[in-house]
């Protein structure tokens, strides 16, 4: 049986041993694609033969440099992936040949200006809803551009089989991940939920995906096997609680603690961190550019209006976990989410008839006091 400790920390430490990993790959001659958002297709990017990484920055460490050039009332996750660009100070950004974006808020499609005069940055233009055959069309044409562009950029050939093949990975490693976060459905549950973002949040920085899912399975049986042989990490009167809205990573760690050291557990993350993205496979029997269409338009973003997909996947969830309360997480200037706000209120206490919150924070630790209060009352209630 694996040491249960060491393989937490293995998923934890990833993003930073990946630094040494990807430098060996570029050595090997592999082309690194650095990309923002869950949108963009990894199966694309993998069918070229390139590596697909996260520039997604969630540190406060670079936000003070990024403000010289972007307004500090701006989202941070936007202000610190600036910063980790223009001062060399994240490898991915460093080795990247390529960065794709996405126009999924104004802030971003603003800051990938400013990051093409210091990168090569190819941005797909994301229709606003996800509904009706134009909106299919437009994405679908943004795919086949995504694809033209890494076969130009990196002197290669996507064929269909290719795309085909890692359309089959992904969903090995989404149905793994989905595996693993189902474990948020036992009562108690036998890790935390800080356990489980760690390792949700590590598992985007394992290149190689076979070993990857073989770990990922691997954990969930030792998991399971400690809590059958007496560990309990979660009390039985642990309040469970699904987290939902922006991206979490290091810096939003703190609501997390807030949660489980004041008597909850997060038993779900619905983010983009989470089973946002995975929930969803995509359908190996289609013409595999259209099946990709079809899946990365329908994650529920709260760029898409209206976002009933989101509604959606948050009912069952709900259901599923058997959910005690909704903590909905929203970064400083995230409009979208912030707007999205009443109506998950709404849906989630008269709908489902549970208790709800939403918290706005930034990557500062300056409201920890102020989180740790608000939701140690919130989970009183409950």
């Amino acid at each position: 049986m694996n040491d249960l400790p060491k393989v937490f920390d293995d998923f934890s430490d990833s993003r930073k041993k990946g630094f040494i990993r990807i430098k060996n790959l570029k050595d090997e001659g592999k082309k690194v694609v650095g990309t923002f958002c869950t949108f963009t297709p990894w199966e694309i990017i993998n069918a070229s033969g390139a590596v697909s990484v996260s520039l997604c920055a969630k540190s406060d460490e670079t936000i003070e440099d990024a403000e010289k050039y972007l307004p500090r009332n701006l989202c941070p996750l936007i202000k610190s992936s600036y910063g980790f660009a223009i001062t060399d100070k994240c490898p991915y950004f460093y080795f990247s040949d390529l960065i794709v974006g996405e126009t999924t808020c104004d802030g971003k499609k603003k800051m990938y200006e400013y990051l093409s005069k210091v990168k090569n940055v190819h941005v797909m233009q994301l229709p606003q809803t996800s509904a009706g055959e134009d909106s299919f069309k437009l994405w679908k044409n943004e795919i086949l551009k995504l694809k033209s562009h890494l076969e130009k950029e990196f002197g290669v050939s996507i064929t269909e089989q290719e795309i085909r093949e890692s359309i089959k990975v992904r969903n090995k490693e989404r149905k793994a991940l989905m595996a693993f976060s189902a474990l948020g459905k036992m009562d108690p549950p036998p890790i935390t939920g800080l356990e489980m973002l760690r390792v949700l949040s590590g598992a985007s920085f394992k290149w190689d995906k076979d070993a990857e899912i073989e770990e990922i399975y691997n954990l969930i049986d030792d998991v399971v096997k400690e809590q059958k042989n007496g560990a309990e990490k979660v009390s039985q009167d642990a309040k469970r609680i699904l987290v939902t809205g922006c991206p979490l990573g290091e810096s939003t760690e703190k609501i997390i603690n807030a949660i489980e050291g004041n008597g909850g557990v997060v038993v779900c993350y619905e983010n983009c961190t989470g089973i946002k993205e995975t929930s969803r496979l995509v359908d190996e029997d289609r013409e595999p550019i259209d099946a990709l269409t079809e899946k990365y338009l329908n994650i529920g973003c709260s760029c898409m209006t209206p976002n009933d997909n989101r509604t959606k996947l948050i009912s069952e969830l709900i259901d599923e976990y058997k959910v005690d309360g909704v903590v909905d997480v929203i970064l400083q200037a995230c409009h979208t989410y912030s707007v999205e706000s009443y109506g998950m209120k709404k849906f989630v206490t008269e709908k489902k008839n549970i208790p709800y919150m939403n918290i706005e924070t930034d990557y500062s630790q300056a409201d920890i006091g102020q989180i740790k209060t608000r939701i140690s009352a919130f989970i009183e209630m409950l």
